[in-house]
């Protein structure tokens, strides 16, 4: 019996930019990527067709990519055991947990689940807290269900 799928989605890619009203002004205004959400620091932009999200950080950086797992923690020890790298820990992140990991041919990228719940937002995409829920979801249905209901 094979294992089960130790990534579950593509959660987002997060891109570097200097100044996010520039990011949003070629993004979202020039490109046409609808805005999810919003902090002092990030914003969520929607990709059509997917609940994967470009996500723009006022912070240096590379490009990264985030996947997501139904538990980061167990997902560190599973990769490790397949030969992977845990490159730093399992960490809390608004969301829930997340770890950054190194495949052996080099590839590093973010694993995390979304155990404290999706963004809340108000009307203009600010986030104002989680839409608790306290289990990962258990299926790419309840995980769509649960992104559509986030206000």
């Amino acid at each position: 019996m094979k294992p089960e799928p130790l990534v579950h989605k593509i959660d987002c890619i997060r891109l570097s930019v200097p100044d996010l009203e520039a990011g949003l002004a070629f993004y979202r205004d020039a490109l046409g990527h609808a805005l999810l959400w919003r902090t002092a620091t990030a914003v969520g932009l929607h990709l059509p067709g997917t609940d994967a999200e470009i996500v723009l950080h006022a912070e240096p950086g590379e490009p990264e990519i985030d996947l997501q797992v139904r538990s980061a923690d167990a997902a560190a020890q599973r990769f490790q055991e397949a030969g992977g790298t845990v490159v730093v820990p399992p960490f809390d992140i608004q969301i829930g947990r997340a770890v950054v990991v190194r495949d052996p041919w080099g590839n590093e990228y973010v694993l995390l689940d979304t155990s404290k719940g999706t963004l809340l937002t108000d009307d203009e995409g600010n986030v104002v807290g989680n839409a608790g829920h306290p289990e990962p979801p258990t299926s790419d249905k309840e995980a769509n269900c649960r992104a559509q209901n986030t206000p």
